[in-house]
């Protein structure tokens, strides 16, 4: 009887489960194809997480599954944990540098599902870290040319900031220090918004979704940010 060897899955090395193909593309899904993988990655992309929200913001994963994932993406240099400074001196995870170079592929792949979200399925959860991703999405890099502001959301008790600066944009978890304008409304709302079941006009004539700020940021804001024809 031949007895095959598992190999460690580290950088380098021929994952376990592998389309052993010589191919960019190939080697790419042996790292990032594994059920999970890429939405731990999406997590990651609005910036350092504890192992609970992680976690929190996975529902269905599973202690055990999200620790072997993220074990993966560590060894293959895509994650690294980090200790916070005093007084927290929490664990986080974040992306490296490799791991950072996924966010267009990620982006790309989110903008390509939009069109599912016209068909909403009762059941399926929802988390405003994911509506954030959304706005990636819908950036528009030409119309935001000049443009230097930053807009904050707050999806029920959760807050968010994009800042836009001349071409660039980038999505963070927490408050901005100074925001050009603030959005307020539930997880409802947004999902309605991001289907496109619900207009902006309406939202905010029904008082659903709230914003205060200045009236030139929000004409900005409505520029930069539009959902693809």
């Amino acid at each position: 009887m031949i007895v095959k060897s598992k190999q460690p899955n580290v950088k380098g090395t021929v994952p376990r489960r592998s389309y052993r193909q010589f191919c960019s593309l190939a080697r790419a899904l042996d790292i990032l194809g594994e059920r999970w993988t890429l939405l731990v990655v999406r997590n990651l992309l609005l910036g350092p997480q504890r192992y609970k929200d992680l976690l929190d913001g996975l529902p269905g994963i599973g202690t055990n599954l999200l620790a072997r994932r993220l074990k993966d993406l560590e060894q293959q240099g895509i994650v690294r944990r980090r200790q916070l400074p005093p007084p927290a001196g929490s664990t986080v995870y974040e992306l490296a540098e490799l791991g950072r170079g996924l966010e267009p592929a990620v982006i790309a792949l989110s903008r390509w599902g939009l069109w599912t979200l016209q068909h909403p399925r009762p059941r399926n959860l929802f988390r405003p870290a994911w509506g954030m991703l959304a706005m990636r999405i819908l950036f528009r890099p030409e119309a935001a040319r000049g443009v230097r502001e930053t807009y904050q959301w707050q999806i029920d008790e959760e807050v968010f900031h994009i800042r836009v600066d001349d071409g660039a944009a980038e999505v963070q978890q927490g408050p901005a220090p100074h925001p050009d304008l603030v959005f307020t409304c539930d997880s409802e709302t947004f999902r309605g918004l991001a289907a496109r079941t619900l207009s902006p006009e309406d939202a905010l004539a029904s008082g659903s979704l709230k914003f205060e700020g200045d009236v030139a940021a929000l004409a900005h804001f409505r520029e930069v940010f539009q959902p693809p024809d």
